[in-house]
């Protein structure tokens, strides 16, 4: 349900779009932080729909109110507050435009106020790291969080795999093993053709050995340190596959009740 909310028609579509209309950008921020621009536009596209929903909560107020709440995270959620308020102290942004989730994230690609403070930099060379209304900041200042998470250049992020029928072997993203490894235990790529080579990946079954598999590498554990859940790191590893060309996963969840588009839903 996730995946099919998050990477539908719609949305690649959009972000083909949008990585046309912004090819000098995302150009220069592969060439500056090493980070496939594909990459890019997926973490923009998954958390905002490139730029169309930043949020409509003013940080202030929802911060003081988690503040204000209480709880073993209150020291977190001052010190986010603090953080926010320094940004319009520095010029950043103007105390108006801080609007976001409830959580305090905000701005195109959803930085929270100390994550902004540390890695958002000037891409649009203004003179301010402006994530709320230039698009360079944003996707600049992502690219930027990526390198800093351990993200290597020109390395995969994630393929879509098949293990055999039956099998118990070993899994999770932390048990990696050597692609050749991965050969000598029956895992195939999900189009049937075989792997081989020393580079490192951990197996994620998400659905079980009858549903679609995924190898994933260093570069999948830079992505999932933006929000720290395997269905979210899932879903714009997907999603950047996608805008880079390739097609839709190749097995089907192992359901009669498969995921609904946001066109879908509406409808």
């Amino acid at each position: 349900d996730y995946l099919a909310f998050l990477v539908d028609e719609q949305r690649v579509n959009d972000g083909r779009t949008m990585i046309r209309a912004h090819d000098d950008v995302l150009g220069a921020a592969e060439r500056r932080f090493g980070v496939d621009r594909h990459v890019i536009a997926a973490v923009w596209g998954v958390e905002t729909d490139y730029g169309r929903e930043i949020g409509d909560t003013f940080l202030p107020h929802a911060l003081a109110t988690l503040v204000c709440r209480g709880g073993p995270r209150t020291d977190f959620w001052r010190a986010e507050l603090i953080a926010a308020l320094k940004l319009v102290d520095q010029q950043d942004l103007d105390l108006s435009e801080l609007y976001g989730s409830w959580a305090g994230a905000f701005g195109q690609t959803q930085f929270i106020p100390s994550t902004y403070q540390r890695l958002a930099v000037d891409f649009d060379g203004d003179g301010r790291r402006d994530l709320v209304n230039s698009i360079a900041d944003a996707l600049g200042s992502t690219a930027n969080y990526l390198k800093r998470a351990g993200w290597r250049t020109g390395e995969p992020w994630m393929i879509e795999v098949k293990v055999p029928s039956g099998y118990s072997g070993p899994t999770g993203r932390k048990n990696r093993a050597a692609l050749s490894t991965w050969a000598q235990r029956g895992v195939v790529r999900a189009d049937g053709s075989g792997l081989s080579g020393s580079a490192e990946a951990g197996l994620l079954l998400p659905a079980g050995r009858h549903g679609p598999g995924f190898l994933t590498f260093r570069n999948f554990e830079a992505i999932y340190s933006y929000n720290q859940a395997e269905s979210y790191a899932l879903a714009i590893s997907h999603l950047a596959d996608r805008l880079a060309g390739y097609p839709p996963l190749r097995t089907p969840w192992p359901t009669d009740d498969p995921g609904l588009s946001r066109a879908e839903r509406l409808d």
